[in-house]
């Protein structure tokens, strides 16, 4: 029973809780949002919706089409609503750190006998 008490006490664990019913609002704040794009593409020139288009008879083509349109819509969205902010401000907020260079100890040995025979003919 105390295994069972750690595995549900565990930080983890309700971080992905966390991170899912947070996931599960915002789908709804960008699927809105989605909607709005959409409505205003409609407005302009005409709904994006392909639903009754069958070419060739099969049925399942518009409907496809149109969840593709959506979907490009809502990446289009998170990437340049979401994705490049985040990155921009966690690039200025948490700057990455030059890395060290590291040099493989064989190579500096190396070095050093060169630089010996080089001393050693002058």
């Amino acid at each position: 029973m105390q295994g069972f008490k750690d595995f549900i006490m565990r930080g983890n664990l309700v971080e992905l809780a966390v991170a899912f019913i947070i996931g599960a609002a915002f789908a709804t704040v960008v699927t809105a949002f989605t909607e709005v794009i959409i409505e205003g593409l409609a407005k302009a020139g005409g709904a994006p919706n392909f639903d009754d288009w069958q070419p060739g008879g099969f049925t399942s083509v518009g409907p496809f089409i149109t969840a593709l349109v959506a979907f490009l819509i809502l990446a289009f969205v998170v990437y340049f609503f979401i994705v490049k902010p985040y990155a921009a401000a966690q690039a200025r907020l948490f700057p990455k750190e030059p890395e060290a260079e590291t040099i493989d100890p064989n190579t500096e040995l190396l070095k050093e006998i060169r630089d010996e025979l080089r001393a050693g003919r002058a």
